[in-house]
């Protein structure tokens, strides 16, 4: 449970200081659920960005981020405005796979794409006390464990 974006952040960064590439984050949650914010608090967690840094790619689709020192890349998509199959092929999320990296997808359940790489799914819901419910499952094995 988070109740305000800055809880939703800390949530995040803890979560990105145990991921580990290759990897996929798939978020899930309405329009308003805090995807977004949490996406903040993982880049931030992972060091690829501040949190401050971090602006949701409804408009551009894909934001990339390199971590300065390791160089580990990091695909943040928001896929709200794909249509279809076509609009999500020209994303060119495939270049996600062409080393380990982590690819972190708002919206997911509008991602078709298939991967042997673990994926941790996130599903965020509103709760009536201005609360926030945070479910994090792993499909596969996927973060570090502490």
């Amino acid at each position: 449970m988070a109740g305000s974006s800055e809880e939703t952040i800390a949530l995040g960064r803890q979560l990105g200081e145990r991921l580990r590439p290759p990897m996929v984050v798939l978020l899930y949650g309405e329009l308003g659920a805090g995807k977004t914010t949490l996406a903040k608090g993982i880049l931030g967690g992972l060091g690829v960005a501040r949190e401050d840094e971090v602006t949701s790619p409804t408009f551009t689709l894909v934001h990339v981020f390199r971590h300065p020192r390791s160089g580990l890349r990091v695909y943040h998509a928001d896929l709200y405005r794909v249509n279809d199959f076509h609009d999500l092929e020209s994303l060119g999320l495939e270049d996600a796979f062409d080393e380990p990296s982590i690819l972190l997808v708002e919206w997911a359940e509008k991602l078709t794409l298939r991967t042997d790489w673990p994926v941790v799914e996130i599903r965020m819901m509103h709760q009536e006390d201005e609360t926030r419910r945070i479910e994090v499952r792993e499909l596969r094995a996927a973060v570090s464990k502490p």
